[in-house]
């Protein structure tokens, strides 16, 4: 997802350097926009180094170039690209234009041209905050949908005390999330997920391997970043990027990520097996690539049930699987649940063309003991919420049924 940050004039501008790199903790990327104020304060560079993005310093083009095109829209371009716009620090210069649909900057027109939710955290002198004026413009975008983060109470930067400071950046990442529809359900959670396939060596260069892409881990790993949670992500070979914020561990076989999941799950809470791991590796692995000279027999064993180890050895975790089957799934996928104990289990129809191993989309059933969820053909994307939403509840379920206490 993508937000616009506005950074407008005052003292708590600084505030918000650190703010980018938190909302990109979340897996937010962030492209920030200064008022000719904010700049007085905070360097353009400081941001652009920070956030990778171009920062947007004025409605039009800068220089002695002629206008174009592009610099007079840009305007209407970003409007419609982000997911949420936030300005912090807000100053009631920005609120009173915001409410009065002033349009004289890049920022006060990108609020009148976007339709994505709009944050404000205002930050300003105490009585500044407590003016008729600003009272009122702050109740006219409230009335509005903007969602506004009070500012603190305390010594402020004029020497005053009172309301006015800026709330803390914890705070404002949440009504962020929370405007983008990513509720931090998974705050205080460690999500160790396992993606991707396993590849078993038969020599130097030829492995047995499947077809998986690890979309589907990787996804996990980002939804569950957005819900506020750890994440460790124990990968096998794929061409994908894992998302900035999550502790990724790069394995390729199947003991490898063994040996990986088993070490880390100690500090787990939630531990989500989307990894498509080899079931056998070859017996005995050539130290020279086999020449081609006919037939070829390779003698195989099973590789480690890493998923029934992990539910076996678990204290209080919450043991997730995946199972992709092509035929009697949802009978398979029940057994497995079972006799392995776990507490969910996401079973999908693999011979099924366009969906699932090497795919942008799938389609699943989400097993647990107490119930049976269908997903219908969907993004990866809204799978893997769907799966998260399914371990929440399992957690609430725990939350509630334990002796008053010991909630966690």
């Amino acid at each position: 997802m993508k937000i616009a940050l506005g950074v407008s004039g005052g003292i708590a501008a600084y505030k918000a350097a650190e703010l980018v790199r938190q909302l990109q903790d979340r897996g937010v990327r962030v492209q920030v926009v200064m008022t000719g104020a904010a700049q007085e304060f905070v360097r353009p560079l400081t941001f652009a180094a920070l956030s990778g993005e171009k920062v947007i310093t004025d409605l039009f083009a800068a220089g002695a170039g002629q206008p174009n095109i592009d610099s007079a829209v840009e305007h209407i371009a970003i409007a419609q690209s982000i997911d949420a716009l936030l300005v912090a620090p807000a100053t009631a210069d920005v609120l009173a234009k915001f409410a009065q649909g002033i349009a004289n900057d890049f920022l006060s027109t990108l609020y009148l041209a976007t339709t994505a939710p709009v944050v404000v955290a205002p930050a300003m002198n105490v009585n500044m905050w407590d003016h008729p004026a600003t009272r009122a413009n702050v109740e006219i975008l409230k009335q509005r949908g903007v969602h506004v983060v009070e500012p603190d109470a305390g010594y402020l930067a004029c020497g005053m005390t009172g309301p006015g400071r800026l709330a803390a950046n914890e705070t404002i990442v949440a009504a962020v999330m929370q405007a983008l529809g990513a509720a931090q359900d998974l705050a205080g959670e460690t999500v160790l997920i396992t993606a991707g396939p396993t590849r078993e060596p038969i020599d130097p260069v030829r492995y047995i391997g499947n077809r998986s892409s690890g979309r589907m881990g990787y996804a996990l790993a980002e939804a569950a970043l957005r819900r506020g949670g750890r994440v460790v992500l124990v990968s096998g070979p794929t061409a994908l990027s894992a998302p900035g914020a999550a502790e990724l561990v790069p394995v390729e076989t199947a003991e490898e990520m063994r040996q990986a999941v088993l070490s880390r799950m100690g500090d787990a809470t939630i531990v989500i097996k989307a990894a498509a791991v080899a079931d056998y590796k070859p017996k005995q692995r050539s130290p020279q690539k086999i020449k081609r000279r006919g037939a070829l027999s390779l003698e195989l064993e099973p590789t480690s049930d890493i998923l029934a180890e992990v539910a076996s050895k678990r204290s209080l975790q919450i043991v997730v699987g995946f199972a992709a089957e092509t035929e009697n799934a949802l009978e398979n996928a029940r057994r497995k649940l079972a006799s392995k104990s776990l507490d969910a289990i996401v079973v999908n129809d693999v011979s099924r063309q366009g969906i699932g191993m090497d795919s942008e989309r799938n389609a699943v059933t989400i097993i647990t003991p107490a119930e049976t969820i269908d997903v219908p053909e969907t993004t990866k994307w809204e799978v893997a919420h769907r799966v998260l939403d399914t371990v929440v509840r399992i957690k609430q379920q725990r939350s509630e049924a334990a002796p008053a206490g010991t909630r966690r």
